[in-house]
């Protein structure tokens, strides 16, 4: 910094004013997924006053922005922001909390578009740049539909390689996280139907109890990753909903269950679930109840390439430091559909450090979640260096 002239630093200066403005003016309009209506005409504006070209209502609430480079036009490196918001409401106490009761932004999409913003005025005001840059504002990763859509509306045409981020509150401000590997986990959901026979709770030899076929399959499932999945390959089975009964005097007869998958490796996910099938089928037939089991596909993992995570890496580092470009310290089994793109092309997803020293804060999806800002302007510079990274590489190949 101390090389930076006043120029610069004022330009450094008026950035992170700008940066926390926006991201505060996206704080209070929180905005469902596919409704991103006025958080879509924000990042319109901005990209207005930078001079971008874009398309807007890609997958209905998206954007699509395009900056030119050096390089063939056929050979994009894509940046990707993330707009939607979550159905909780703020209890943050914050002097720009949720102006919009029951949705929030729980989880930084406020802060990734907003990083993405920084970047396209720094993309722009670089008359050299190597390769040309799409920046894509998606919505509705809540919900894992936002990045197949999309995709399917075209977003990736010409495009050979896509970053993007996350903030973290388990990391210090000021470090990025760059992992070769997997960084997120797939997130099927399930669900469990027993139908057994109900009966008065005085005389159970009369009935099939749904409740304890219920409870044995809850205790059964945990035994797949403690007993039947390798140690090394992180993986979660979570029963979140338990739906039986009707009164204290009587057997329930039906009863539900619903649950979610995690895990990092496709082996692994195809083996979780089919051992979940097995489960159901051998305790239906020892309490002679009928199981149905049903599973709903979530995003795949998020998996960096090496190569990808190396050029992430360089580009961290340029920025915080190599001391500070750092992996992950232990699993992430949150789902991101950023999956879909790395499915597609080439690719790399980084989590940005963003707890302020001396606070603990909340985890994501809480009502009181919230991160350092001082985040922002370290996220709009990464994406700026590895878009230039990135590019150099791209027109050598």
């Amino acid at each position: 910094m101390n090389g930076l002239s006043a120029k610069a630093k004022e330009e450094d200066r008026q950035l992170h004013e700008r940066l926390i403005s926006i991201r505060r003016d996206l704080h209070q309009h929180p905005e469902l997924a596919f409704q991103e209506t006025r958080t879509a005409k924000r990042i319109c504006r901005e990209l207005d006053r930078l001079g971008i070209p874009y398309q807007s209502g890609v997958a209905e609430t998206g954007i699509v922005a395009d900056i030119p480079g050096r390089g063939d036009d056929s050979k994009k490196i894509a940046l990707r922001a993330d707009i939607d918001a979550l159905p909780i409401h703020e209890e943050t106490e914050l002097p720009f909390s949720s102006q919009n009761d029951g949705v929030m932004h729980a989880c930084g999409h406020d802060g990734h578009t907003t990083m993405v913003l920084g970047a396209a005025e720094l993309l722009a005001r670089d008359d050299d740049l190597p390769a040309p840059v799409r920046l894509l504002f998606q919505p509705a990763e809540e919900r894992g539909a936002g990045a197949k859509a999309m995709i399917a509306a075209g977003a990736l045409e010409n495009v050979s390689m896509i970053f993007g981020g996350h903030v973290d509150r388990h990391y210090p401000t000021g470090t990025i996280v760059t992992h070769a590997g997997a960084v997120n986990a797939s997130t099927d959901m399930f669900r469990i139907e027993i139908r057994g026979k109900g009966g008065h709770a005085a005389r159970p030899h009369e009935s099939i109890d749904s409740v304890v076929v219920g409870s044995l399959l809850v205790m059964a499932l945990q035994t797949i990753v403690s007993r039947e999945v390798n140690p090394a390959h992180p993986s979660v089975i979570t029963v979140g909903r338990f739906d039986a009964g009707t009164a204290s005097n009587v057997i329930a007869g039906r009863a539900e269950l619903e649950g979610t998958i995690r895990t990092q490796e496709n082996s692994v996910r195809d083996h979780v679930i089919a051992s979940l099938r097995r489960i159901c089928e051998s305790v239906g037939l020892l309490h002679n109840a009928e199981i149905s089991m049903s599973v709903r596909e979530g995003v795949p993992p998020v998996i960096n390439p090496p190569a990808m995570a190396d050029i992430a890496r360089r580009a961290a580092s340029n920025v915080v430091g190599p001391d500070y470009a750092v992996p992950l310290h232990t699993a992430n089994m949150g789902g991101e559909d950023f999956s879909y793109y790395l499915e597609s092309i080439r690719g790399c997803y980084v989590r940005f450090g963003a707890r302020e020293e001396g606070r603990e804060g909340y985890p994501a999806h809480s009502s009181q979640f919230d991160f350092d800002e001082n985040v922002l302007p370290i996220g709009a510079n990464y994406f700026y260096r590895v878009a230039r990274i990135a590019g150099a590489i791209l027109q050598e190949e």
